[in-house]
């Protein structure tokens, strides 16, 4: 059986040709206008449209001789030795499937058709699986009848070339974006352009600014955000060297990493860790003049919750530090411009519980309420004063200085400080970066912001940012690969350990 080719070199459908429609061989029983009359040795029948048959993606003429196509020798010389002669190993084999002759020269020279591969006694089908097991007799891994069809229609489409194995072919002409969506990769571009000659951020803060600039471009959720390696990885391709962000350069007073973790702390407020520094923002003074407020807070070991932080302009005196106590002790109202979702009511604690305990509860932001037991402070004037000291004795506060030159001993505050400049510093105007390699041109014409401001700003953050962002740090028993928020640490710890409120005065 088989099919002709007609003037044109190409093969024809006529009445007793044999094709292959769904994986099947039939033979052509009458052609009708547009319609063609197919039947099998079985006596199966079907009538179909020719249109239909010709899009079939397995359609072909049996017996056919497949049209030379041009041999792309430019692109196979370029291909490694091993993979060009894999693919002339598999040229005769392919030629033998198609036309029962493994060589172009046919029956002349003394070549013979071998029987199992001769198209009049046997289908394409048979004449696959027979080759499949002459193959893997041979050696050749992996080899299944599918295969051998596999690359008998990739011999059809593109000759020899077809035959090679892409996986070793070098990329030719891929852009440098790969196939990133088109939409992000111009947010990428536009958010690169907004922060050029800007204080220099992460790739994190950059990544945010993308998703808002997507968000208002095209619509909430119109566009996915990629990956983050893969969002890496466009960043370093699109950004210019000088402009693009990363970590903080480490300089040689830079602490040195230890294995030594943050301590085994049970309950809330068994270990509360305070500093101060100066933060990466230019704010206004109140005399019109700029600087750098300085920050002060204090961080719960048990649940990484920032129990209070205050904003200060000049050097944090005593006082302030003291003022750090009663905001721990006591519950941090609301604002009344604050979505409910940020009232401590609709958080994850026993709240009518702990309301029936302490009144002042009633719309309190969801921000823990712990009064400490032990303070670790560094060696600092403010914190070593007989002001702070006795409030912490008022309250029965034990106060632990940390060793000199070691700031391992408060690791857990001094992250929260790069957290603290990574998540909410360099989104706010007037961001200075984290040193002056890093800090843009025009830092003093973008400071806006007053100190009570940006304390209004902090508060809001630290409510519905820090305290529902997950921590990898935080882990519970029932739940060891979920991390979990320092809200519901809290939640999970005061089940145990219990809450006792301790009211203040105007006095205290």
């Amino acid at each position: 059986m088989g099919g002709t080719r007609g003037k044109s070199g190409r093969p024809v459908v006529e009445v007793g040709a044999h094709v292959t429609y769904r994986g099947q061989t039939w033979q052509v029983a009458a052609l009708q206008g547009p319609r063609v009359y197919l039947v099998q040795e079985a006596g199966h029948e079907v009538s179909l449209l020719l249109g239909r048959l010709f899009a079939d993606p397995g359609f072909e003429v049996v017996g056919a001789r497949a049209r030379d196509a041009v041999p792309q020798w430019g692109l196979f010389e370029a291909v490694p030795v091993a993979a060009q002669q894999r693919a002339l190993a598999w040229l005769p084999h392919i030629r033998e499937v198609e036309t029962g002759w493994a060589h172009p020269e046919g029956g002349r020279d003394g070549h013979r058709m071998r029987p199992e591969y001769d198209p009049e006694r046997w289908t394409l089908a048979q004449r696959e699986a027979a080759k499949a097991k002459e193959l893997a007799a041979l050696g050749f891994a992996r080899v299944t009848s599918t295969t051998v069809q596999r690359m008998r229609h990739a011999y059809r489409k593109q000759g020899l070339w077809g035959l090679v194995d892409k996986r070793v072919v070098p990329a030719r002409g891929r852009h440098p974006t790969g196939y990133a969506d088109e939409r992000v990769v111009a947010a990428v571009l536009e958010g690169l352009r907004r922060q050029r000659g800007r204080s220099k951020g992460t790739v994190k803060g950059l990544q945010v600014l993308v998703g808002q600039i997507l968000q208002g471009t095209h619509g909430r959720g119109v566009v996915e955000m990629p990956s983050r390696s893969t969002f890496y990885r466009l960043v370093s391709v699109l950004a210019d060297p000088a402009d693009r962000p990363g970590l903080p350069a480490r300089t040689a007073s830079t602490p040195a990493r230890t294995s030594t973790g943050p301590p085994v702390v049970l309950r809330p407020g068994e270990q509360v860790q305070i500093d101060t520094t100066r933060l990466d923002i230019m704010a206004v003074l109140e005399d019109g003049s700029l600087g750098r407020p300085e920050l002060t807070i204090a961080v719960d070991v048990a649940t990484r919750s920032i129990l209070a932080a205050v904003l200060r302009p000049h050097s944090t005196k005593a006082v302030d530090a003291a003022l750090l106590l009663a905001e721990m002790a006591v519950p941090h109202p609301a604002r009344p411009a604050w979505p409910q979702s940020l009232h401590l009511s609709h958080a994850q604690v026993p709240y009518q519980r702990m309301l029936s305990l302490d009144e002042r509860l009633e719309g309190a932001a969801a921000r823990p309420v712990i009064v400490p037991e032990t303070i670790v402070v560094d060696r600092g004037k403010i914190y070593l004063s007989q002001g702070f000291v006795a409030a912490c004795e008022t309250l029965g506060v034990s106060v632990q200085p940390a060793p000199p030159r070691r700031p391992q001993a408060k690791a857990v505050v001094e992250r929260t400080f790069g957290s603290v400049n990574d998540l909410f510093c360099q989104h706010v105007a007037g961001h200075t970066g984290s040193n002056p390699q890093r800090r843009g041109f025009a830092t003093a014409a973008e400071a806006r912001w007053t100190i009570p401001q940006l304390q209004d700003f902090l508060d809001e953050w630290i409510t519905c940012g820090w305290q529902n962002r997950p921590h990898d740090g935080l882990r519970h028993p029932v739940l060891p690969k979920t991390a979990l928020t320092p809200n519901q640490m809290w939640a999970a710890l005061i089940t145990i350990s219990g809450y006792v409120p301790v009211p203040l005065t105007g006095a205290d």
